[in-house]
């Protein structure tokens, strides 16, 4: 292989440099090769489909995923009229949590991947939450915190269990599967997220490895020491010898082995979901937001170099961390997104996921129907994992066009709800906000977000940003962009929303869906 496809920086600048990005979500699984100016030569995507052996699981076939993977790179590269030997590295984003334990020697797994979408262990997350151990631990780190005024003990003293992360989910794994227990014992267990089993069977088990945005995403990672927690470990029985090393984000993780696509192309960058997609619409200083409406919605605030200690629902993450630069983001989120606009499309409710916007236009209002998205419980500030998903206030005037307002105003309401504990909890200005994931092309929700929020809305032309915040991430560790500034230059606005309506003119609406919520607590 050529040297400049290597990552050298003198032999790019004779050749153009290539890009592949692979974003593994939930629902989709998506291929873009990238030029030197940021722009999709190829593209491939396959739907990724989740196995629901019992009500409330849910599950991934590793075998399955790893097949997609392969072939959905073949296509996008071939897509841009390209051989393999022309992509300079790989970069990998993939959805956050959801994990997987195989056996050392041999490399099979042990059971399904386990999705961060799993309620599984939600009796177990209410139990802990409310359990003696909790409150007790509780207590004894507000007073660590009131001695010391650290903001890891404050953390620490909020800490709550979540049916997102990989913590319980682990701890249920190792009480139900004997393998998995006997395999540790015997120090021949590896537990890994996505990233992880994608480098393992990319490299053929020679390396075996995550980085910190995913290590920080999985419940298991303390974010102030950069470490496994041995503390939550010991408290869960979970053997510390079962985790991956953690790497940078933005770096050499080795390279594929040449008998899986014929070359060795590097794997130049690992990175979860929601902290590539932040990178990608480059939201690299303080202050800055970025909103993401997918399967869920993600809004991600960049506190630079200081970590917060989680309130009201929120939680830190470690964004990124490429040589002696550590990142740290704030998230709130909202499960049911994309994912409750594809049920209401699946009951028939409209045709094109293009129509909602002209039919949530085409009435007033939604005639006080309101709409509750949370087929997998309310995060932020509600925090139960039991509220159903429901209509209230169905009248027989009601017709679909109302019902899909509803719908569309759930979530916009919901964005609001989110802002505005990021206000009050953060003591940083809110700065540019940029939006993405297929939701973001919705103009009503988009419009009435920006009305709610009173700010402007940037929404990129290209709404993958996920992958494009991979192909970044892979391309200044190559040499193909020499940093942050020039990336800032790549990103394209397709459209700024801007308030034209008073928030205060929601008010009726959004206390009548307010009250909706409270209806459909546990």
């Amino acid at each position: 292989m050529p040297r400049g496809l290597r990552g050298d920086p003198a032999a790019t600048a004779a050749a153009p440099a290539y890009v592949a990005s692979v974003d593994v979500g939930s629902t989709g699984l998506k291929c873009r090769i990238y030029d030197g100016a940021a722009a999709v030569r190829g593209a491939s995507c396959q739907e990724i489909k989740s196995l629901h052996p019992r009500p409330g699981w849910v599950e991934l076939d590793p075998e399955v995923l790893w097949t997609q993977f392969t072939d959905v790179l073949k296509e996008a590269v071939q897509g841009a009229g390209l051989r393999m030997n022309q992509i300079a590295g790989l970069g990998i984003s993939t959805q956050r949590a959801t994990f997987i334990t195989w056996n050392k020697k041999t490399g099979k797994p042990f059971h399904n991947f386990i999705s961060w979408q799993d309620l599984r262990t939600a009796e177990l997350v209410s139990s802990w939450n409310r359990g003696l151990m909790l409150k007790v631990l509780h207590i004894i780190f507000t007073m660590l915190h009131f001695l010391t005024r650290s903001t890891r003990y404050l953390a620490a003293s909020l800490f709550t269990f979540s049916t997102h992360h990989s913590s319980l989910k682990l701890s249920w794994i190792f009480q139900n599967i004997t393998e998995v227990h006997q395999a540790a014992k015997e120090n021949n267990c590896c537990f890994g997220t996505i990233d992880t089993w994608l480098l393992y069977k990319l490299t053929k088990g020679s390396v075996y490895a995550t980085d910190y945005s995913n290590a920080s995403s999985t419940g298991l990672f303390d974010p102030f020491t950069r470490s496994w927690s041995s503390g939550f470990c010991k408290l869960l029985s979970i053997p510390m010898s079962i985790y991956p090393p953690v790497k940078d984000t933005s770096c050499n993780f080795g390279s594929v082995d040449p008998e899986i696509f014929g070359v060795p192309i590097p794997i130049m960058a690992l990175v979860a979901d929601q902290q590539s997609a932040t990178f990608g619409e480059c939201c690299f200083h303080p202050g800055d937001v970025k909103l993401t409406m997918g399967t869920g919605t993600f809004w991600n605030v960049n506190t630079g170099s200081q970590l917060h200690a989680p309130r009201g629902g929120l939680y830190s993450l470690i964004g990124w961390k490429i040589g002696k630069e550590v990142v740290y983001l704030t998230e709130g989120n909202a499960s049911d997104t994309g994912s409750t606009i594809k049920w209401a499309q699946r009951l028939d409710l409209f045709t094109s996921v293009e129509d909602t916007s002209k039919m949530a236009r085409s009435v007033v209002d939604s005639e006080g129907v309101c709409f509750v998205p949370s087929f997998r419980g309310l995060q932020a500030s509600v925090n139960d994992p039991y509220l159903c998903a429901s209509f209230v206030g169905l009248k027989t005037s009601t017709t679909r066009n109302h019902l899909v307002r509803a719908i569309l105003e759930s979530i916009a309401f919901r964005n609001k709800q989110l802002y505005d504990i990021f206000l009050k909890e953060l003591q940083i200005p809110l700065r540019n906000i940029r939006a993405d994931g297929g939701v973001s092309n919705n103009s009503f929700i988009m419009q009435m977000t920006s009305d709610l929020i009173n700010k402007k809305i940037d929404k990129p032309v290209n709404t993958d940003a996920s992958g494009l915040g991979a192909a970044f991430l892979a391309g200044l560790a190559l040499g193909v962009w020499t940093d942050k500034e020039q990336l800032k230059k790549l990103r394209r606005t397709e459209v700024v929303f801007e308030p034209q309506k008073d928030s205060r003119e929601y008010k009726l609406a959004m206390d009548s869906w307010t009250q909706a919520v409270q209806r459909s607590l546990h």
